[in-house]
């Protein structure tokens, strides 16, 4: 779903161009129309009525996409009022987060300046908290935000949700596998349930049905887990259910990496998290750099939405690390674009996709780096924020009286 955008032309000339799908291109041009991109290159021929804006000595990527984030659904962790994304249920399969997002969200602007275009949006708490959605960080509705509704069914098997198999780990397991196992009864005896000739099953209709097109493949199941043992139950589990899996954290599994890369399961992870703890023993560093040089599709997240800004620093944590600048990149752009069913529209710079472009004044990863420009859906999107607008509040301090 993407939102009309008014016809306007703008050639971004001169630039050092990172189209993610290819070699960056030096002294290029990126020709937006409509919304998307038009051409991208050193010899593109640029309308009369184009706008330009030379970007020469500056970078151009793609717009930042932050893998697992609440941007839109909270506001203030420590004011529950503010908090849109868990309904309190232990199986909430049919619960779609999008029309808790608020387009007002103050932490909107904080993060889109700092280059940051589109997230996803997901629920917590609970065994399967429900369905996280795709946005762009632009538009006064809801409707306008959404691209990708729903983007994946989101589930636990974390310490956190051991409440949901009565404290212990086995339990969890076990009663996911019950329920989507009820689930597939439930599709096979539709007729037999609506008689009250079933025995009682782990979750009520609405839920079993929203479970369908992921026991069908159609919809990808986004499952939290740092544990090595945890994170291959999650796989063992898939196998068993023919889930399309994605791993969220993944603490430890650059201990399992090669078990990840053969089960072809891609992986969110938040490479400057490294502090132990009993869910993630093993947590290191160079758990991005690892999964990636063992074959796995790695995509960053930053776990404080309040600053998914801050996702271009885990980045440059994971070069620092190991990987590899260009990795780095798409790990933050085209792979996560790739991992929930957009890479063919979002996620690199190549003619037919959104424009969702920022300029920057340097090296993204650098701390000195600016965000000179950034483009939403073709559209030039004011660099101002509640922040910026304090700072300049009280840059001069007034005289006392």
């Amino acid at each position: 779903m993407i939102a009309v955008i008014l016809a306007q032309t703008i050639a971004l000339t001169g630039g050092t161009v990172y189209p993610v799908s290819g070699p960056k291109i030096e002294h290029a041009t990126v020709l937006i129309r409509n919304g998307a991109i038009a051409a991208v290159g050193t010899t593109v021929a640029i309308p009369a009525d184009a706008t330009r804006i030379d970007v020469s000595g500056k970078w151009v990527t793609p717009g930042l996409i932050d893998g697992l984030s609440n941007l839109g659904l909270a506001e203030i962790d420590a004011v529950p009022n503010t908090n849109e994304n868990t309904t309190g249920k232990d199986v909430a399969a049919a619960f779609n987060v999008s029309e808790g997002i608020n387009p007002a969200s103050t932490l909107i602007p904080i993060n889109r300046v700092d280059g940051v275009t589109s997230a996803l949006a997901t629920p917590g708490g609970g065994l399967i908290g429900g369905q996280a959605v795709l946005i762009d960080l632009d538009g006064g509705t809801i409707e306008q935000m959404i691209d990708r509704s729903p983007a994946a069914m989101v589930m636990d098997l974390s310490e956190n949700a051991k409440s949901t198999g009565n404290g212990a780990r086995a339990g969890v397991a076990a009663r996911l596998r019950q329920v989507f196992t009820d689930a597939l009864e439930y599709s096979r005896r539709r007729a037999d349930y609506s008689r009250a000739q079933m025995e009682a099953l782990a979750a009520p209709a609405a839920d079993l049905e929203a479970l369908l097109p992921v026991l069908r493949g159609e919809e990808p199941v986004l499952v939290s887990a740092n544990r090595k043992s945890d994170i291959l139950t999650a796989l063992r589990i898939a196998k068993e259910f023919k889930l399309k899996l994605i791993l969220a954290g993944a603490s430890e599994g650059w201990e399992v990496a090669s078990e990840i890369a053969a089960a072809g399961v891609p992986v969110l992870v938040a490479p400057m998290d490294n502090l132990p703890s009993y869910d993630g023993l093993g947590t290191r560093f160079g758990n991005a750099t690892l999964l990636a040089r063992a074959g796995v599709k790695v995509a960053f997240y930053f776990s404080d939405s309040h600053n998914a800004r801050d996702i271009r620093q885990q980045a440059g944590t994971a070069v620092s690390f190991g990987m590899t600048w260009d990795q780095a990149l798409r790990a933050i752009t085209l792979s996560p674009a790739e991992i929930f069913g957009v890479g063919d529209r979002y996620g690199s710079l190549d003619a037919g996709k959104v424009a969702n472009i920022v300029v920057w004044s340097g090296d993204p990863f650098e701390f000195s780096t600016a965000v000179e420009h950034v483009y939403i859906r073709g559209r030039e999107i004011p660099l101002t924020s509640r922040q910026k607008e304090l700072l300049d509040r009280y840059r001069t301090v007034p005289p006392s009286y």
